[in-house]
């Protein structure tokens, strides 16, 4: 089990203990590994896959990210216990937040094998976007007396004050779309941001990435969107242009940080990739 423990401000390391005795509650043969980056978590999950160990991240979608980086193609399973701020492929997936039920989940479960995405060399798990969210992230991350879900509004909605309307250049499988407006979303999995349905349509295996294109509208327009983006129901907006492919590149007039999973993975330009179903998941039980 490899642990964030700064995960969801504190939340991972405080479910730490309640996924432990579930774990031993079961009978179930674990060890635990906290870790001190990136870069720590990617070669402790890539040593326990060469020896065939299943990976269990406790931590949020970033952490899931990362290790799908190491763990696709491998044939040996993750299990996600949920202990992020948006905790959005478990979300997708089914799996639930709270931590004695997930750790069941990851003894019981069965295994789904899933598309994982990859953005010049950094793999991801949901969606990853720039433009508006480039923004919108970074305040997210910087918040430090808004927490939780709330969080996403608060940066949502001092982002959109500043915002004015860029140009972007999208290809999607070598045919250009060139757009101006808030941004450039390419999704893996349908949500982010804990619990935006941002692309409700897509599918974790369906070998494609799923781009949506936020053109230009007035604010007022766009504010309600984010309302509506919880359910999925703004799919409809005249505005939004949803195409669909396996190598999409951006570009835009000036720099962008494309983040996904909630951190920054790239840099615009970009080219991002999908590889069909390399990476196996463990959910409940059917």
């Amino acid at each position: 089990m490899v642990v964030n423990p700064t995960a969801g401000a504190g939340r991972a390391a405080r479910a730490l203990s309640q996924v432990r005795a579930e774990l031993e509650r079961l009978g179930a043969d674990f060890r635990v590994i906290e870790t001190s980056s990136a870069e720590h978590a990617r070669k402790e999950a890539a040593a326990a896959a060469d020896t065939g160990e299943p990976v269990a991240a406790l931590g949020g979608d970033g952490l899931v990210g990362t290790l799908a980086g190491v763990m696709c193609g491998t044939g040996v399973p993750l299990a996600i216990l949920p202990g992020g701020r948006g905790n959005d492929l478990a979300r997708v997936l089914g799996i639930p937040t709270e931590p004695a039920a997930a750790a069941r989940v990851a003894v019981e479960g069965d295994v789904r094998t899933i598309d994982v995405a990859e953005a010049d060399g950094a793999t991801y798990v949901s969606i990853a976007s720039c433009g508006f969210d480039s923004d919108a992230n970074r305040i997210a991350n910087e918040a430090k007396l808004v927490r939780g879900k709330l969080v996403y509004l608060y940066a949502g909605l001092r982002t959109l004050v500043a915002w004015k309307p860029e140009p972007f250049d999208v290809s999607v499988d070598g045919k250009r779309h060139a757009m101006r407006g808030y941004g450039v979303a390419v999704a893996n999995s349908k949500a982010y941001g804990g619990g935006m349905y941002l692309v409700p349509h897509a599918e974790l295996d369906d070998g494609l990435l799923d781009v949506m294109l936020c053109t230009e509208s007035p604010k007022l327009n766009f504010l309600k969107g984010m309302g509506k983006v919880f359910k999925g129901t703004h799919v409809d907006d005249p505005s939004l242009v949803f195409l669909r492919g396996t190598e999409i590149e951006i570009s835009a007039d000036r720099p962008f940080t494309v983040y996904a999973d909630g951190d920054p993975i790239a840099d615009l330009p970009v080219k991002i990739r999908v590889a069909p179903r390399v990476l196996g998941v463990v959910v409940p039980a059917s």
